[in-house]
């Protein structure tokens, strides 16, 4: 089964602005976003339209590139984050809809420049849970 992302971000519009849709496959309960918007809405739905989560997740803090997004039941956790090796692995939402797989990740000791690898699989079809082979992917 594949899970549908939907983050929109509530700074723009009387419903806010689509930020990103995006495809993983399921059981995911972490995952990294890219550039998150401060004031974030999230939805993750189920191939069949079951809602898995759906939840408000505000920035509280100083901004990172990179967001931390874990969620169980109906509660979303966030965490602004500068990733290490224990991130690698997790997925990369980013703005406008594709998911990458976080491969590395490295910036200044005083966060004014961070270098990063995302790599990049996908599959006509989208079947259900598909990784290519040898990625190293965590849940």
């Amino acid at each position: 089964m594949n899970w549908t992302w939907e983050l929109r971000s509530r700074d723009g519009g009387m419903n806010g602005l689509e930020f990103a849709r995006c495809t993983t496959a399921s059981g995911f309960s972490r995952v990294l976003v890219h550039a998150a918007p401060a004031q974030l809405h999230l939805e993750v739905r189920a191939d069949d339209g079951t809602l898995v989560v759906s939840n408000d997740a505000d920035r509280d803090g100083d901004y990172s590139p990179i967001t931390l997004l874990e969620f169980d039941d109906d509660r979303v956790r966030r965490r602004e984050v500068w990733p290490g090796p224990e991130l690698y692995g997790l997925p990369v939402l980013l703005p406008g809809g594709e998911v990458g797989v976080l491969i590395t990740w490295e910036h200044a000791s005083d966060r004014s420049w961070w270098r990063w690898s995302v790599e990049f699989s996908n599959h006509r079809g989208r079947p259900a849970d598909w990784a290519p082979e040898g990625q190293h992917v965590q849940r």
